[in-house]
């Protein structure tokens, strides 16, 4: 579990550096799908991590505001504010948290029971999600996207050049 979230956070600061290749209005541009562009999904990303580690765990969420965080070194601030909380949650994760269980009420009176370890996995999933459109966006302005092999990144094992 603790080496995908350290690929989402590899590639999502490799995502940041491609950013600094593009101006602030290209990275506002509202686009088809997703969120809306890319630096309202790099936001997106992150608050979507931070809040749902915090919920799960029974913790205040706030709702940040996308045109409070607008400009990518604003998007990175944050992100590197929320990244303390959710890497000692990262660090701290073990088996036995797996079912333990999230329960939710829906707008429609409906409870609605997860495991944390269903709700972790969405996590990791969801932004990888992201990072596909990001990859779409990427090529419809002409650019290479930012590469989203696991393989290489020497995140499970030690890799050795020779």
């Amino acid at each position: 579990m603790e080496a995908l979230f350290r690929y989402n956070w590899m590639v999502r600061e490799e995502w940041y550096r491609w950013c600094e290749g593009l101006s602030e209005e290209e990275l506002l541009v509202e686009r088809t799908g997703g969120v809306g562009g890319i630096l309202k999904t790099l936001f997106h990303i992150i608050d979507v991590e931070w809040s749902w580690i915090r919920i799960i765990q029974g913790k205040p969420d706030f709702q940040e505001k996308f045109e409070d965080f607008n400009t990518l070194q604003k998007v990175r601030e944050l992100d590197a504010k929320f990244r303390v909380e959710v890497e000692e949650f990262v660090r701290n994760w073990d088996s036995s948290m797996e079912s333990n269980l999230y329960q939710e009420t829906e707008p429609d009176g409906r409870i609605v029971t997860d495991t944390w370890g269903e709700v972790i996995r969405h996590v990791i999933v969801h932004e990888v999600h992201h990072i596909g459109q990001l990859s779409v966006w990427a090529r419809e302005i002409g650019r290479k996207p930012v590469s989203a092999n696991f393989i290489g990144r020497g995140l499970l094992t030690a890799h050795t050049t020779e």
